[in-house]
């Protein structure tokens, strides 16, 4: 590709990109489908922009993956990773192999030889680290049982690559004599097997040093040099050096990276790298991607759609069956299970390495590997619209049947205040409460943070507080007060009906993140809204203010003056929210309202000589007193 070409593929894939993932972010799709979509569109079976050049783009591209690694590592911490070991060797462990026995078995029942079973049960073993990752991390799951599940399998799936390049050539049919391995030479092949593995040990041990002593003051030489382009060059000199070296000693350049990233988890440049390879990592993934999508073998699927159908189902059936036992066997709640079954039930990006590695080695034959490529192909492009299913449909279900699962603790006491949730919020307010003589009763839906909170000391109940049998037991007919803190908007919702239904005398008070809330909230009938960020943003502000010249009580006055208006605004437009033109026309006067009243009472404070309290102008005449 030279030339006008080169600028011509940029220019579609750039484009098929920047039209296809808005519309499916509208659509509620999320990015990752968007991009197969639109590499399905611009490949050779539809529109035809691109042609047998995708599979050299998609090399390219898969150094997105590589990039992704060192970000996830740069996010956790080495004590992070050491507890993260159990799943990482034994589910991830458990998976590859388990999986790979059951492929096996259902290759040798269709009349595969045991050796090709076996090489294509270890490959199909193997998931789409860049698609699973970048769905779950589009949707908010990174940080659940299942995101950290997930992660864990994925990592070990990718140091599992190297073992399986290297059994791939014991299972050849026939003889690899005269084949061209120059595409596989690496610096440590011809050494003897002990040496080979202490090289590998001695490099990683490396790569965790030089992370550790060198990278940080070569990384301090380039930030006094004040030039943003430098350091970026240098965050991809690392990421590409590193990747580069353990390529040349057959080892996964994810994993070397995600090394990389793991040894300056703990760096003072940790934040400047992650700005720096975001973008580079983001564009990448997003013509991995796209090289998937057009990739994609219609002309086989159309010549034999049964038998592609097939392959995807058992393959997805066989490796969601594996992981939802596993799941069950590491103890996760039902609802988590279900979405680390399907996010990791496809094939990987690995798979169209290692196929074409097995091909070239004579372990698999041109008649095996195309349909088997095609299925990893198609599998990856279903993952996406899977998990969107599982979102919309499965997880209402399952999630609501897992919370019921547990029965709700039995309530021994009753008070006039009833908390709904104990995080930040709901903790300090509690807080408050005890320390000025109030007894509260504590509902909390996370079991897992009910067993910590009662380590240490505190009384709370597990439960769902939508209920009506629980909000009975907890008092709610003799209390005076509902508080509700907890951050899932829904659940707000459903337990201010439940609320006003069956126990109508209760006030509630609620937190919320925004307006939209604060209006949805209000019209279900909540007393009191509290805005997260409100008090947090006057507080600050007034700081700021203070800091600029003006006296303390004129800072504290203006806050106090825009809490009022900005509270009495969401009281109005709340009525009109529904009306998006009348709505903005109406909010953009408030606005302005608010602006011209704080300038009129700052003029009007400056003619008049206010002194008011100034808590800074006492402490300074004190001192000065002192001084006399």
């Amino acid at each position: 590709m030279h030339g006008d070409e080169f600028f011509f593929q940029a220019i579609v894939y750039l484009s098929a990109a920047l039209i296809s993932v808005p519309v499916a972010k509208r659509l509620g799709l999320g990015s990752v489908l968007g991009y197969l979509v639109a590499g399905i569109l611009i490949g050779p079976f539809c529109i035809g922009l691109v042609g047998a050049e995708g599979q050299d783009v998609m090399h390219f591209a898969e150094f997105g993956v590589t990039m992704m690694l060192f970000l996830i590592g740069l996010e956790l911490q080495p004590m992070l990773l050491w507890r993260l070991r159990a799943p990482i060797i034994g589910m991830g462990g458990l998976q590859v192999s388990i999986t790979a026995i059951f492929i096996a078995a259902a290759a040798a029942v269709i009349g595969l030889p045991l050796k090709s079973g076996l090489a294509i049960g270890l490959i199909l073993a193997l998931s789409s680290t860049a698609i699973v990752l970048q769905s779950i991390a589009e949707k908010g799951l990174i940080k659940t049982d299942a995101g950290q599940s997930s992660f864990s399998v994925l990592l070990f799936q990718d140091i599992a690559v190297i073992p399986i390049i290297a059994i791939l050539p014991l299972l050849a049919i026939g003889s690899t004599a005269g084949m061209d391995q120059q595409d596989y030479k690496l610096w440590i092949q011809n050494l003897p097997a002990w040496l080979h593995a202490l090289v590998v040990l001695g490099i990683m041990g490396a790569i965790t040093a030089v992370g550790l002593f060198l990278v940080r003051p070569f990384f301090r030489i380039i930030a006094g040099t004040r030039l943003r382009e430098l350091f970026t060059a240098s965050a991809l000199l690392l990421v590409i050096g590193t990747a580069y070296l353990m390529t040349k000693v057959g080892m996964s350049p994810a994993l070397g990276t995600f090394m990389a990233g793991v040894v300056l988890a703990n760096s003072e440049y940790r934040h400047e790298l992650q700005s720096d390879i975001e973008p580079f990592k983001g564009l990448l993934l997003g013509l991995f991607f796209i090289a998937v999508g057009a990739g994609i073998d219609f002309r086989l699927i159309i010549s034999s759609p049964g038998t592609i159908l097939a392959l995807v189902c058992s393959l997805m059936i066989i490796k969601a069956l594996v992981l939802f036992i596993l799941g069950k066997f590491f103890r996760m709640s039902a609802d988590q299970n279900i979405l680390f079954a399907l996010a990791l039930a496809q094939g990987s990006e690995f798979g169209f390495v290692l196929f074409s590695f097995a091909l070239q080695h004579n372990v698999l034959s041109p008649d095996i590997v195309n349909p088997m490529v095609a299925a990893v192909a198609v599998s990856m492009a279903f993952t996406p619209l899977l998990l969107l299913i599982n979102e919309k449909f499965v997880q209402p279900r399952f999630g609501t049947k897992e919370l019921d699962s547990k029965a709700a603790d039995y309530i021994d006491h009753q008070s006039d205040v009833i908390v709904v949730g104990f995080d930040s919020f709901g903790s300090l307010l509690g807080r408050l409460l005890r320390a000025n003589g109030l007894d509260i009763t504590v509902l909390e839906l996370d079991s897992d943070k009910v067993e910590l909170l009662r380590k240490l000391g505190l009384k709370v109940y597990y439960g769902d507080a939508s209920r009506y049998d629980l909000l009975r037991s907890a008092g709610a007919e003799n209390a005076k007060i509902l508080v509700l803190a907890m951050h899932d908007h829904k659940k707000q919702l459903q337990i201010v009906n439940a609320v006003k239904k069956y126990f109508p005398n209760l006030k509630i008070f609620a937190q919320t993140s925004g307006r939209t809330q604060a209006y949805e909230l209000y019209d279900a009938g909540v007393d009191h809204i509290y805005r997260e960020t409100l008090d947090t943003s006057l507080r600050a502000g007034t700081d700021v203010l203070r800091a600029l010249g003006f006296r303390s009580y004129q800072a504290h006055r203006a806050a106090r003056t825009f809490r009022l208006h900005d509270e009495q605004s969401v009281e109005k437009l709340r009525h009109i929210s529904h009306d998006h033109t009348k709505y903005l026309s109406a909010a953009r006067q408030h606005i302005e309202d608010l602006e011209e009243l704080l300038i009129s009472e700052l003029n009007e404070n400056r003619k008049l000589r206010d002194d008011g309290w100034d808590a800074s102008l006492t402490s300074r005449d004190m001192n000065k007193a002192k001084d006399k």
